[in-house]
Parts: structure tokens; sequence; C-alpha cells
């Protein structure tokens, strides 16, 4: 007869159950005290159920003892912006011309209502969460990356030392990838690279890109959980990789080979994908390394 407890039947713990909690535990233990750089866009951004899952997910790392260091994009809600204020967008192979007026815009958006936004329901989850952009206390310089696209930049020197300094003071701090050239001029800079060069600086212990696909393919469309380098590298050039897929691939190793332990190219469409990284048993993503 199984013994009743509260009412109900008493049921065998699984055994299997109590292996991943152990192994969960343990992986919280090595955590403790390391830096994740997460940068987050695409519909998991967008999505207001997604959204409420991140900024708890991120307040749980912080608890859990870790740094997180949020970097995030816009681009979407930039270009409603721009068409609600009736401004023109013009492209250059693909690539929006940021000149001024779109400048302002950008600024606008990505520093003001969505950094906002992220670093309040943070704070609402129960983290401390500092909304900035590269321009504050200038953590982030940039130079322009091509004259054709305007204001567009690249990053340039990443003042680690004072994110490292928030970081130790137990603050999360969420970054519009909006940085200043050396003479102040304002530069509107991919989220990606932005993030990479965050987590490069930090030699962070993960940079996780959440992205709107699964994450590397192979050939057969099937997920690569891991891949080195040098196996990243080879997927660019047999052309498994390709389209917007090769410059994610690059901006993860670029990542890897300045020291960030690994890079993830994830699936941020996957509800709590942070959390199962870390902690849980499947693949929502692909690991970039120095080596397997």
């Amino acid at each position: 007869v199984q013994p009743a407890v509260q009412g109900r039947c008493w049921q065998p713990r699984s055994c299997a159950a109590d292996v991943t909690l152990l192994n969960s535990l343990g992986r919280v233990s090595k955590l403790k005290g390391e830096t994740v750089v997460v940068k987050y866009g695409g519909h998991a951004m967008s999505n207001d159920e997604l959204a409420d899952g991140f900024a708890k997910d991120i307040a749980l790392l912080q608890g859990l003892g870790m740094k997180p260091v949020v970097v995030h994009g816009g681009g979407p809600q930039i270009g409603k912006m721009l068409e609600k204020l009736e401004i023109p967008s013009n492209f250059v192979n693909g690539l929006r011309v940021t000149d001024a007026a779109t400048m302002q815009v950008a600024e606008m958006v990505l520093a003001g209502s969505i950094n906002k936004k992220i670093a309040s329901s943070i704070c609402a989850a129960g983290g401390r969460a500092l909304g900035l952009t590269g321009r504050d206390d200038n953590l982030v310089s940039a130079t322009q990356k091509d004259p054709e696209l305007g204001l567009v930049g690249e990053p340039g020197l990443v003042r680690a030392d004072r994110l490292q300094a928030l970081l130790d003071t137990g603050v999360i701090p969420v970054i519009a990838p909006i940085a200043a050239g050396e003479d102040g001029q304002a530069f509107n800079l991919n989220a990606d690279t932005m993030a990479g060069a965050v987590a490069g600086a930090l030699r962070a212990h993960t940079l996780l890109l959440l992205t709107d696909v699964k994450g590397v393919l192979n050939s057969a469309g099937e997920l690569l959980p891991n891949l080195s380098l040098a196996q990243s590298n080879g997927l660019i050039e047999d052309g498994t990789a390709s389209g917007g897929m090769i410059p994610k691939l690059q901006n993860a190793m670029q990542a890897v080979e300045a020291g960030v332990g690994s890079a993830v190219i994830m699936d941020g469409r996957v509800p709590h994908c942070t959390l199962i990284h870390f902690f849980g048993e499947a693949a929502v993503g692909t690991a970039i390394a120095a080596d397997l």
C-alpha cells in the first residue's frame, strides 16, 4: 500500500530527474561569478510573453550569482518610427543609410523607449539593471564603417573596467548599440557586433546571440550543437553557411578569438532559452568554441 501524503498517493521520484537536478545544481556552482553577455533582439524582443520571460531569466541569472550584460537591437522599431515620422529610408546593398535625421531617430528609439523598457523589466523581475549606451561615460568608441552608409559605425575601444565596476556592484548593464567617434559624433552599431566587442573586452565566459533561427545547420538542415573555430570557418568556406548566417558566425568566431569562452548562436524564439542553455539537457543553438 502506498503511503498517503496530504491526501495524495506517494509516487517514487525519478532517478533521471534526480540526476538532472544534481547536474543543474553543479552548473550553478561552476557559473557563479562568471560574466555572460547576451545580445537581445528579434522575435524574443517583439513578443510580449517572450520579453517578460527574458527579463525574469536575466534577473534569475543574476540571483544565481552570474554577471549578465545585455546588449539589445531595435532595427524594426527604428524602421516603424521613421515611417511614422515620414522620414525616407535609403539603402545601399540592402543596408539602411543612416543620415543625421535617421541617427536622431535611431538614438531616440534605441536609447529611449527600448533601452529603458528592458532595464525596468529586469528590475521589476527582481534584478538590478541600468540602461546605457556606448556614449555614456565613453563606454564604447566607434569608427565609421563605410562613408556610403553614413553614421553606421564599428566598435572600437570598449572600456571594460567601467563595465566591470558596474558588474562588481551588482548592476546589470543594459546597453543600446550607440557609440561615439573621436569628435563625439554618434554612430549606430550592429547589435551583434557590439555584443561581441563587449564580450571580448570583458573576457566573458559566454556570449549568447539570440536570433530568429535554430542555430547553425549542416547541409541536411540538422542543428549542429557544437563547432570549433576551424569547423565554423569550414562551413563558411564550403558554402554550408550562407546569407545572414555568415556574419553571425564571423561575429561569434571573433568573440571567441578575443577570449570569450564560447559564443552561442541560439533560437531566441524558444521560451527561457538562456536558462535552457546553461541548465537544461537539450541544445537550443550552436555553441562555438576555440576547440571541442
